[in-house]
């Protein structure tokens, strides 16, 4: 998923292999699995002008693109650190009534109402639409990402959501989202992360979060703000 606004918390820390040479890049995800490299992209209204590595560009629909991933990066090796997270823990993500939204927003009822209808841990609900949106209803990204929890509108068509800047529609989308992502990965927040930024397909490639400098600083940012049930239950 895109997002609107960058945040960068200290106890995230990002830690690639010294030596590894980054490749700019970007990576247009269609809705039916294909996969193109671009070296940029411009949003015209309802089309995505796709500019290609050897020159010239042409226009999709943008209701075909899934997602599109900035700046990608392919790494020897990848450590991802999030606050107090183990690299590869699994935790509790389910919804559990003492488990409230974060930052005190105008949107905590509506998360926690939609994270008990799909049982999912409104902390991390909350923290995530702090990474896509900064809690504004009506953002829309670069990319073309809109809402609150930043849907694209080939995921918010797939998702049923059909007024994507209702703070409802968009919220009960992207939970369900989430849920669809836990019942796949597991309850790795690291993955389930990943893949809501980068794509289902992207973890299952790299067995892992994927080398991407966007994917990994925005697991990151998330995993320093959020904290599992069972850390904080021992604090």
């Amino acid at each position: 998923m895109s997002r609107t606004t960058r945040w960068w918390p200290a106890a995230a820390a990002v830690l690639l292999v010294a030596g590894a040479v980054p490749a700019s890049a970007e990576l247009i995800v269609f809705e039916d699995g294909r996969v193109v490299k671009a070296s940029g992209y411009r949003l015209l209204e309802e089309d995505l002008e796709i500019s290609l590595p050897g020159g010239g560009s042409y226009r999709v629909d943008l209701a075909r693109v899934e997602r599109i991933v900035d700046d990608e990066v392919v790494v020897d090796s990848v450590i991802v650190e999030g606050g107090d997270l183990p690299p590869g823990a699994a935790y509790d993500l389910s919804f559990r009534a003492g488990r409230k939204p974060l930052f005190g927003s105008a949107y905590d009822a509506l998360i926690e109402n939609e994270a008990r209808r799909y049982n999912v841990d409104a902390s991390f609900v909350s923290a995530l639409i702090r990474a896509e949106s900064n809690y504004q209803p009506r953002a829309v990204s670069r990319k073309g990402a809109r809402g609150l929890m930043q849907l694209m509108p080939a995921t918010a068509r797939r998702l049923s959501v059909a007024r994507p800047f209702d703070p409802v529609a968009n919220v009960r989308g992207g939970v369900r989202y989430l849920r669809e992502l836990l019942d796949r990965f597991g309850d790795r927040p690291d993955l389930v992360l990943a893949a809501y930024n980068a794509g289902e397909g992207a973890v299952e490639a790299y067995g892992g979060v994927p080398p991407y400098r966007e994917t990994l600083a925005y697991v990151n940012r998330i995993l320093g703000w959020w904290k599992p049930a069972e850390l904080s239950a021992a604090r």
